[in-house]
């Protein structure tokens, strides 16, 4: 599913990026080479992003304590 139309971001990507770039939805943009032009995208682009670290972070939390 494409989440920012303007750049043709899709939610795969954006989970990728979040996992090797620092900072908000913006920053990740970067990491891909793009920068938001409507900013329509940067909320539910912030949510999986947030999202997707979150769920990293908890595996590495139920790995540590297996």
């Amino acid at each position: 599913m494409y989440i920012c139309i303007c750049n043709a971001i899709r939610e795969t990507d954006l989970r990728k990026a979040a996992l090797s770039c620092e900072g908000d939805a913006e920053a990740t943009y970067a990491c891909l080479g793009k920068r938001p032009n409507c900013g329509q995208c940067l909320d539910e682009a912030q949510e999986i992003i947030d999202a997707e670290r979150m769920a990293v972070a908890c595996n590495r939390f139920a790995v540590e304590l297996a």
